[in-house]
């Protein structure tokens, strides 16, 4: 099974920033531990700050994969564009996000992406990209 984590602006700080809301640790050293939880899943990662260059990968791989998990960020309360990435590809996608969005300014409230992914997981911190990962292998 092939998977791929598509993360948005400002997830490249993991570890770094606000780690009262998003923890400690860098999510190449997140991304790490879970190759070694799945190895028998290929597991492909891209963080990008830029909109553009994330509707580009979406739309480079999005029909080979079998599955997108994506944390938007900040694009996921705005980006018509990403929303509309993920409506043209055939692969699957569960949306992710570290933090519990419901518990932040209502802006956050709503999210485009949630209505072409499988399901939308909030709020349990670097864990929901593991229970997305499971998500995929139940799915099979």
């Amino acid at each position: 099974m092939k998977l791929i984590i598509v993360n948005g602006p400002n997830l490249n700080l993991l570890g770094k920033r606000e780690t009262d809301i998003y923890g400690a640790m860098s999510f190449e050293d997140y991304l790490e531990g879970l190759r070694k939880d799945f190895p028998q899943i290929s597991l492909s990662y891209f963080q990008s700050n830029s909109e553009g260059a994330l509707v580009d990968k979406i739309h480079e791989v999005g029909f080979e994969v079998d599955g997108i998990i994506i944390n938007g960020a900040g694009y996921s309360h705005t980006s018509v564009a990403l929303t509309d990435a993920l409506a043209a590809v055939p692969a699957s996608a569960v949306e992710v996000h570290i933090s519990n969005v419901y518990k932040r300014e209502d802006f956050r409230h709503h999210s485009y992406l949630t209505k072409n992914c499988d399901g939308l997981i909030t709020g349990l911190g670097l864990n929901g990209y593991k229970l997305a990962i499971n998500y995929f292998i139940d799915k099979q």
